[in-house]
């Protein structure tokens, strides 16, 4: 494929930009290649400077849940571009927003909007320091949730696939109040609780892990963070960025049955557009300025054409009951076919993972899809030039894929029936090339 427009764009963008891209996963250095500069999208389609299409599965890292430029929302926002882009302002649209956000999750009887994912939880985890008159919290290694100083340690996604172990630039005392423990194990957690009692402000979870690749949490997990908190006056606070009206419309509360205290939302709460939020207890929320004394503030913070996007996007999912049995059924279908490859794959709805752990090209006699993936330890085990080859594969297949093997595959309602026929062919022809490499 002729990539010529995208790699001038990149040589000049790397004298701009640092690294030539502006988030770290763009780059494509994990999978050996410079990156391609996208034109347009439109439904499941991506379509680059060079005009070469790709069937796309990274989705802008979770918003597509509609795929891309669903019309409905296109026409939305641009209906109200035209009364203007930012006004520093109350509008009737953020009103409307959070009825909506509340509508599908009802523990979140306050919400705040804000602008990305990172100010989301870097707000909440201040609340809940602020309600509790505690310091420190407990994050899970692996488990990401933004760049902000406190909650980069021992990080998954894009520190994972760049091998940044954490940031430089983050003073030790900001990460000394952030306690790690390990996903899945209830026995780190135990421990942590016990020996700082009466410290812990807050637990912080992704309630299913997607930034070590898909990670569910195992049977009973969810539930003991949720008991453990409640015992030991500690809030809980579900990291939803990815998750949230992806696993379904009420999120990973009504999805797995537990209730925490306080979510954080991003992605496809903003329908594409940049935007964010956090809420939850009405008691827990009233702490926030200008009812409280937590601070938190952003000039563009429901941005009116943000929150058009998002409203429009909630307003679909809402109405067409079948979108997720729809991207369930087709993630299912991919699942499937990894499986078939004896590779080791997570799935839960329409996100998954296939992990190429040791032992992916059958030499060591055993199926690797018997394995399990179910912390950050064992995805670090997986073999990163093996999935390079994989996901070069994929491109040269017209697929993309997310270029890192700690990223999840999104599966969206704009993806039909023939194209997932179409990409598990991909998968299998892809994934048998690499073993006879």
């Amino acid at each position: 494929m002729d990539t010529t427009n995208s790699e001038q764009l990149f040589t000049k963008a790397q004298k701009l930009i640092p690294g030539g891209v502006n988030s770290p996963v763009r780059a494509f250095k994990a999978v050996g290649r410079h990156p391609f500069f996208v034109d347009r999208a439109q439904g499941p389609w991506i379509i680059d400077e060079d005009g070469n299409r790709y069937v796309d599965y990274v989705c802008s890292w979770g918003p597509g849940i509609l795929g891309h430029a669903h019309p409905k929302v296109i026409e939305a926002v641009q209906q109200v571009c035209a009364k203007g882009l930012t006004f520093g302002a109350p509008t009737a649209g953020e009103v409307e927003l959070a009825e909506l956000i509340g509508a599908c999750v009802p523990d979140v009887e306050m919400v705040r909007l804000v602008s990305s994912g990172t100010e989301a939880v870097m707000s909440a985890v201040r609340v809940a320091r602020g309600f509790t008159g505690r310091d420190k919290i407990i994050k899970f290694a692996g488990n990401y949730h933004g760049h902000s100083d406190g909650l980069l340690v021992k990080a998954g996604s894009g520190l994972m696939t760049q091998s940044v172990p954490d940031s430089a630039g983050v003073p030790a005392g900001y990460a000394a109040s952030t306690l790690t423990a390990v996903y899945n194990d209830e026995e780190s957690v135990r421990s942590l609780m016990e020996e700082n009692s009466g410290q812990v402000a807050a637990i912080v979870v992704e309630p299913v892990a997607a930034n070590m690749g898909v990670v569910p949490p195992k049977e009973g997990f969810l539930e003991f963070l949720r008991r453990i908190t409640k015992e030991q006056g500690s809030l809980l606070i579900f990291d939803e960025v990815i998750t949230g009206f992806r696993l379904s419309l009420g999120s990973a509360s009504e999805y797995t049955g537990v209730h925490a205290d306080l979510y954080t939302f991003g992605k496809i709460v903003g329908g594409g557009m940049p935007l964010a939020a956090y809420g939850g207890r009405q008691d827990i929320m009233s702490c926030v300025a200008p009812l409280g004394a937590v601070y938190q503030a952003g000039t563009l913070s429901g941005n009116p054409v943000a929150v058009m996007a998002g409203i429009t996007t909630l307003k679909i999912l809402m109405e067409d009951t079948g979108i997720y049995e729809r991207i369930d059924r087709r993630a299912a279908k991919l699942e499937a076919a990894f499986r078939q490859t004896g590779l080791c794959v997570n799935r839960v709805g329409s996100l998954l993972s296939a992990f190429f752990l040791p032992g992916w090209d059958g030499k060591e006699g055993k199926e690797i899809g018997e394995r399990k993936v179910e912390n950050y330890e064992d995805a670090c085990q997986c073999d990163r030039e093996a999935f390079a080859d994989y996901f070069n594969r994929m491109l040269e297949r017209g697929i993309y894929v997310a270029p890192s093997q700690f990223e999840a595959m999104f599966v969206s309602d704009a993806h039909s029936d023939e194209l997932i026929d179409r990409t598990c062919s991909a998968i299998k022809e892809s994934v048998e090339e690499c073993r006879v490499v």
